[in-house]
């Protein structure tokens, strides 16, 4: 089975990514093909440069082809990605700040990217 999360709600990143899935992810008993992890609001944080947690991810996402995306508008709030509100949407933000592999993007750009080999299950956290 092929499965996305989302992780929308406080502290997603920072409980049940840090400390179950990605655990599992590197140990390789996590159970299903994870293709791509959405990060929204203040869960971008763990993705920081430098952060031991996004480090981890980074690796593990480069080593499995796991798609890494912020949202953008919560990138351009946040300082981790040149571009405006108005760009939004478009693909025209780039995230930067941020660990290896880490693009920013919105529902278009999540759609398009994981369009060729979609998920069988999306988990929003």
């Amino acid at each position: 089975m092929r499965v996305a999360y989302v992780f929308r709600t406080n502290q997603a990143a920072t409980y049940p990514l840090a400390t179950m899935i990605l655990p599992q992810l590197e140990q390789g008993i996590h159970g299903v093909d994870v293709v791509g992890m959405m990060f929204f609001d203040d869960n971008l944080y763990c993705l920081r440069e430098g952060d031991p947690v996004g480090e981890r991810l980074a690796k593990v996402a480069e080593e499995k082809g796991i798609l890494l995306m912020v949202c953008d508008q919560c990138a351009v709030q946040r300082g981790f990605a040149d571009g405006t509100f108005e760009q939004c949407g478009l693909g025209e933000v780039t995230a930067r700040g941020l660990v290896k592999g880490v693009v920013a993007g919105c529902f278009p750009q999540l759609y398009a990217a994981l369009g060729g080999s979609p998920p069988d299950q999306v988990i929003t956290l």
